[in-house]
C-alpha cells in the first residue's frame, strides 16, 4: 500500500513541476514562434508532450482510482475521494478544453485560441497544485505511522 501512495505521489509532484513549466513558460512563449513556422512547432509540441504527460497521467489516474477504492488505514477517505475528483477535472479539462485549443492552433498561431490555451490552463496548474498538496500529506500520514488521522 505504501508503494501506491509513493507511485502516486511521485506521478502527481512530476506533473506538478511539469504543469508549472508548460503554464508559466512554455504555453505565454507559443505567442512568440511566428506565423511561419507555428502549424510545425504546435505538431511537434502535441507529439512530444505526449511522451512526457501521458505515463505519469495514466499512473496518476490508475493509483487514484486504487486509492479511492482501498485507501491506507492512516489516510483519510476524504483525502484520496478528494484527489480523484481532481484527476477527473484534469482529464476532463485535458479533453474539453485545452486538446481543442491545441486543434484550433494546428493550423497556425490564432491570437484567440491561444489566450484560451494559456487561461484555461490554470485549471490543471491549480488542480495539480492542490493534489501535491493531498498526496504530500497523505505520505505524512504514512510516515507518521499507523496512529496518525
Amino acid at each position: 500500500m505504501k508503494m501506491l501512495v509513493l507511485a502516486h505521489a511521485v506521478a502527481t509532484l512530476f506533473m506538478l513541476g511539469v504543469i508549472a513549466v508548460v503554464q508559466v513558460v512554455h504555453y505565454p512563449l507559443f505567442a512568440r514562434v511566428g506565423a511561419e513556422g507555428f502549424a510545425t512547432y504546435q505538431h511537434e509540441h502535441a507529439r512530444l508532450i505526449t511522451w512526457v504527460v501521458m505515463p505519469p497521467m495514466v499512473v496518476e489516474l490508475l493509483t487514484a482510482l486504487a486509492l479511492a477504492v482501498e485507501a491506507p488505514p492512516a489516510v483519510p477517505r476524504w483525502m484520496p475521494m478528494a484527489g480523484l475528483a481532481l484527476v477527473v477535472i484534469i482529464w476532463g479539462s485535458t479533453a474539453l478544453i485545452q486538446v481543442p485549443a491545441h486543434s484550433a492552433l494546428s493550423g497556425g498561431f490564432d491570437e484567440g485560441a491561444h489566450a484560451r490555451l494559456v487561461a484555461t490552463n490554470w485549471i490543471r496548474t491549480v488542480a495539480w497544485f492542490i493534489r501535491s498538496g493531498l498526496v504530500v500529506a497523505m505520505l505524512e500520514r504514512l510516515l507518521a505511522g499507523p496512529t496518525a488521522s
